[in-house]
């Protein structure tokens, strides 16, 4: 019952009760299960049984119930005793009000309920129905087990207008100071910045998942033939057969919230449509955001910062882009408090604002989708450096004032949301035009990162000359380490002077060539000729590596972390490639089909997630692939004497527990029916079989 409550509650300053009753254990095996029903009706098409559809969140059934019947216009009449419970000790409140994870609530017309429920029963997913909608806009929830209504109000009194809640403040100004960067050494502070695990490679949590489940992934975190995790956007395909599909990308700046709150949300808004600006999407209004806000709602100093964030981003920023927030959640209690030693001396850490936005897009072409690595192929070519941030180059809330245990008093921020709009417009024009060979925004670490993970994914080095940006030694840090918003592309020579001259016709006029790609492995930067820094991109990597790799050897087998490290210093090391012998759009299977494609069973289990590309990928080898449950056969629905081929897919079934593949295999030994079709299938002449793992 605590999840809701909770929540919105400091940790530590709640009841012991409530803190226990907030533990919530998932059930993704059920989820699963869930999930392949939905998606089984909603590819019925006009004949999907679902009218509506709600997820179970904050306040359990008491909210998403009501909700469903009141986005068709209607009231309910609800039997609390129907909902499935496995203790039948809970009192009506707990029935109707906790949070179980892993359940929705849905609008079943009657004449549909028996498709829905065949549907439910082929993939063992459990469900119930608890009620009705009713025309008169009245909510009754009874409970047969006491004989009474626990529940009998209009929905008026539920969905009319509550009393808003109020906040209230008193405004603050708070006393800072400007980073200190007397006697910094350019390549300690570059050391330090890289290992800062903001900055550093995310190796270590990138590759503990598989990122090319479903078979539509176009773009992952990691980029070029030595995987180097330096995307800017992952986008995703919407079917096998085109190249259409969708992006996601994510902003975020909580040490900035530090210095000015409003310009922190600014920020997290407009990284995420930078890093957006790698795919290729048609116009900046067709990006939706959602926006997760974090706050220690009433510690000083915090109500102020969360207004001036949402008012910053809801009432100015956003409608000045043309950009919905559509969707968005709340975590209002980023502050602990504990007691500690024999005198219970009060302790407490609190979180400072953060909003972390999320934006989604559609695409109009996946593989158009720009990445960082830098284009070795082309002779002549230069890095241009498109500053939004107009040369102010604010150190406020970096990496750099991070690693020196300083935050700032001047941070970067989004002075003109149409430089934003301009800046995002031209971007994509230059890649629908075909002038772009790589694409990286400046974030986290500023220029000097973006160019050294630019250089990472092609094991390039960089001549970076900073003639233009500033005049004196001293600035370098600015330059180098500010993270104002921009971006750097690389262009071919003979089309430098175009591309600078559409972002000055748009308005941007403080960009230009920063860097030029070297073939060997030297990072030098200079100032009018005189070196400022000499490195090279192998050891520059190995220190940006560095951080990741200690975490992973922490958790992993440390020698087998110590192995892929080491990989670093392999100069020799050609990276991954595709050198296929024969031509991938060749029809193989047209020369042995004459009118009839032979069948294939794909065969899954419940928890079993790769039977869509399993199905395409024999789709395109000539079959026609058919999807076949377990419960199919078991039940008799369906008979393995219709097909030629079988194959058993991969993925989590019976949620991937010790034993899953003995469970699946003597669901088959110990069933009548299913033995003897297995046994016949494998014992015919004309049949084959395929498992993956």
């Amino acid at each position: 019952l605590g999840g809701g409550a909770a929540s919105s509650m400091a940790s530590g300053e709640s009841s012991a009760d409530l803190d226990f009753a907030s533990v919530q254990r998932e059930n993704p095996e059920i989820e699963r299960r869930a999930q392949e029903v939905i998606d089984r009706c909603w590819a019925l098409g006009e004949k999907n049984p679902i009218r509506f559809i709600h997820d179970v969140g904050a306040g359990g059934l008491s909210n998403a119930l009501p909700e469903l019947v009141k986005d068709g216009n209607r009231g309910g009449l609800f039997d609390l005793r129907a909902v499935p419970n496995a203790e039948p000790g809970m009192s009506p409140l707990e029935i109707w009000c906790n949070e179980a994870q892993e359940r929705y609530v849905l609008a079943v017309a009657p004449e549909d309920l028996d498709t829905f429920d065949a549907l439910c029963k082929r993939e063992r997913c459990p469900y119930a129905v608890v009620g009705e909608a009713q025309a008169e806009h009245h909510l009754e929830v009874r409970d047969g087990h006491f004989e009474t209504k626990p529940v009998d109000l209009p929905m008026s009194v539920l969905f009319g207008k509550p009393p808003k809640m109020t906040r209230s403040f008193e405004r603050q100004t708070p006393e800072l100071s400007g980073v200190m960067l007397d006697n910094l050494d350019l390549r300690e502070a570059m050391d330090r910045v890289l290992r800062l695990p903001t900055v550093a490679s995310k190796s270590f949590l990138i590759t503990i998942g598989d990122r090319s489940i479903t078979g539509q992934v176009a773009r992952d975190q990691m980029v070029g033939p030595w995987q180097v995790p330096v995307a800017d956007v992952a986008v995703t395909t919407a079917s096998f057969d085109t190249h259409a599909g969708e992006a996601m990308a994510m902003g975020e700046r909580p040490p900035v919230a530090l210095i000015n709150p409003a310009a922190s949300a600014r920020l997290a808004v407009a990284e995420a449509i930078t890093n957006l600006a790698a795919a290729p999407i048609a116009k900046l209004s067709d990006i939706k955001l959602s926006a997760n806000w974090m706050s220690a709602a009433d510690h000083p100093g915090e109500n102020q910062a969360l207004y001036d964030a949402v008012h910053a981003v809801g009432m100015e920023l956003c409608p000045a882009l043309g950009i919905a927030v559509p969707v968005g959640k709340d975590s209002m209690s980023m502050r602990t408090a504990w007691q500690e030693g024999d005198d219970a001396e009060e302790k407490s850490i609190t979180s400072p604002l953060s909003l972390v936005v999320t934006g989604f897009a559609p695409v109009t072409d996946a593989l158009a989708t720009l990445t960082p690595q830098i284009n070795l192929e082309q002779d002549e070519s230069d890095l241009i450096l498109i500053d939004l941030g107009n040369g102010q180059n604010r150190l406020g809330g970096s990496a750099l004032a991070q690693v020196y245990g300083q935050v700032g008093d001047e941070c970067p921020d989004v002075d003109d949301p149409e430089d934003l709009k301009a800046f995002f417009e031209v971007i994509q024009g230059l890649n629908r035009d075909g002038k772009l060979l790589a694409y990286h925004d400046r974030s986290d670490g500023g220029l000097l990162v973006t160019l050294l993970e630019m250089a990472f994914a092609a094991h390039a080095g960089l001549e970076i000359k900073l003639d233009w940006l500033i005049d004196e030694p001293v600035e370098a840090f600015n330059a180098l380490f500010s993270e104002e918003l921009g971006a750097v592309i690389q262009v071919s020579r003979e089309h430098t002077e175009e591309v600078l001259t559409q972002f000055a016709m748009a308005g941007i006029e403080t960009c230009g060539v920063i860097a030029r790609p070297r073939y060997d492995d030297q990072v030098r930067v200079t100032l009018f000729e005189e070196p400022l820094l000499e490195t090279t991109r192998q050891l520059t990597q190995r220190t940006w590596s560095e951080t990741s790799y200690r975490m992973q050897a922490l958790r992993d087998n440390p020698e087998c972390a110590k192995n892929e490290f080491d990989n670093l210093l392999d100069v020799r090391d050609p990276g991954l490639s595709a050198a296929p012998t024969f031509d991938i759009n060749d029809d193989i299977s047209a020369p042995f089909i004459n009118t009839t494609k032979p069948a294939v069973a794909v065969l899954r289990e419940q928890g079993v997630n790769g039977q869509v590309e399993m199905a395409w990928a024999f789709h395109k080898a000539g079959f026609d692939a058919v999807d076949v449950h377990m419960s199919d056969i078991l039940e008799g629905r369906v008979s393995l004497d219709e097909f030629k081929g079988l194959v058993a897919c991969g993925g989590f079934s019976y949620g991937d527990v010790l034993g899953a593949g003995g469970g699946w295999a003597k669901s088959v030994l110990f069933n009548e029916r299913a033995r003897e079709q297995f046994e016949a299938f494998f014992n015919r002449d004309d049949s084959f079989s395929l498992g993956v793992c």
